[in-house]
């Protein structure tokens, strides 16, 4: 069976945002710069996922998926990608990076 991904329309719609927020707040001078970095992010989930090693999300955090993976962008940023699986499919439910308060609640 060949593996499925499936973003939750939350994970959808935040991929479209962070276009904007990305160029709105000068991460990037370029709208393509921005819409760059966030293909990258999209395609290392999908080469990734369920072959990148995860770990199991801790209970306080499940019901953003059972497991999760890192994705180091840059020096400074590193995505946390939560997801669930069922066989070969996987169901990313929430991205959020290490500069979210999210994170620093999040004690793996």
């Amino acid at each position: 069976m060949e593996k499925v991904i499936i973003y939750l329309p939350e994970v959808a719609i935040h991929f479209k945002h962070l276009v904007s927020i990305l160029f709105e707040k000068e991460y990037f001078g370029f709208v393509e710069s921005a819409e760059e970095y966030v293909l990258k992010i999209r395609s290392f989930i999908e080469e990734n996922i369920g072959i990148y090693p995860a770990k199991q999300t801790p209970a306080k955090f499940k019901l953003y998926g059972e497991n999760y993976i890192l994705y180091k962008a840059n020096k400074r940023t590193t995505w946390y990608i939560f997801f669930s699986q069922i066989e070969q499919s996987f169901f990313v439910k929430f991205i959020t990076n290490n500069h979210t308060a999210f994170i620093g609640n999040f004690n793996p």
